[in-house]
């Protein structure tokens, strides 16, 4: 089991522990902000589960049918994920309009002692995510779940204390409601993040016109650079196809050479078909039937 899977491991025996000991610590001292917590954590623990599958599944080697591999299992865990929190919210959010109409008695003391219990052990997982978060969806995602449960326990012990010291019940669903929509901002970042790869937009901090120029000073045969696409096949897993043409047809292996060695060096393409045009030739035009391929392993 490589360092990451360690990790999601890790953070899910972690999490699906402390969402019992929220679940029985917000039965018995009627909050909802431990309860709401509690139901974070089970789509939380779900959410790390499938994180956990994932990743394994991303080191799948490729096959007949998958020629790319499983590498994009990271991407639809963080979107599903993202999903999954939206649903949450709105789960929430009845549950807190509910409770301003119907207060309900609450054991402030259980429910203080459970949320720090929580706030803590939340610091502890989403310390041992968060140095892969910035550059993997699927531990990303996963981070933004403990993130929402972090969050979450903050607000049960404000509102354990505003309960406790100032008699302010309706704290309890104020502070659910407040969670929410912070929960909700993260899952649509995630959400938009995961589907601009999915629909193999350009890797974010890359600019395609820079690209270009670049690829058409990488070599002084190149006289022209098109159809240029980039995208990610998942975090981190750029990808790239082009045209060319050249001034002298001879120096097709010494161009596809200084072309790889841009892309990897200056954009960290590691990946890149390349088509050398025999002539000028727009799409479908029967000359364009000259590939060259080259990859980086």
């Amino acid at each position: 089991m490589v360092g990451r899977e360690r990790k999601l491991l890790f953070a899910f025996v972690l999490t699906a522990g402390m969402m019992f000991a929220e679940a029985a610590g917000g039965w018995w001292s009627g909050s909802l902000a431990l309860l709401a917590d509690a139901g974070h954590m089970l789509v939380d623990a779900a959410a790390l589960m499938l994180a956990l599958l994932a990743a394994r599944m991303a080191r799948r080697p490729a096959d007949a049918r998958r020629t790319y591999g499983y590498g994009r299992m990271e991407v639809l865990a963080g979107f599903v994920n993202a999903l999954t929190q939206f649903v949450l919210v709105a789960l929430i959010a009845y549950e807190a309009i509910d409770r301003f109409f119907k207060p309900v008695q609450i054991l402030s003391g259980v429910m203080l002692v459970v949320a720090i219990i929580g706030l803590l052990v939340n610091l502890i997982v989403l310390r041992s995510l968060h140095d892969h978060a910035h550059d993997d969806v699927n531990i990303g995602a996963a981070s933004l779940h403990v993130l929402g449960d972090l969050l979450g326990s903050v607000g049960a012990v404000l509102a354990a204390l505003a309960v406790r010291w100032l008699g302010w019940n309706w704290a309890d669903p104020a502070l659910s409601m407040l969670v929410s929509l912070l929960i909700l901002h993260s899952a649509w970042q995630l959400l938009r993040r995961s589907t601009h790869i999915l629909l193999e937009g350009v890797p974010e901090g890359m600019d395609p016109h820079e690209v270009e120029v670049a690829l058409r000073g990488a070599d002084a045969s190149i006289r022209d650079v098109h159809h240029l696409h980039v995208w990610q096949l998942a975090s981190g897993s750029r990808m790239a196809t082009l045209h060319l043409e050249l001034h002298d047809r001879d120096a097709g292996a010494r161009v596809l050479a200084a072309v790889n060695r841009t892309l990897l060096e200056r954009f960290g393409i590691r990946h890149a078909t390349v088509q050398i045009d025999l002539d000028d030739c727009p799409d479908g035009s029967p000359g364009c039937n000259a590939q060259q391929h080259s990859h980086h392993p």
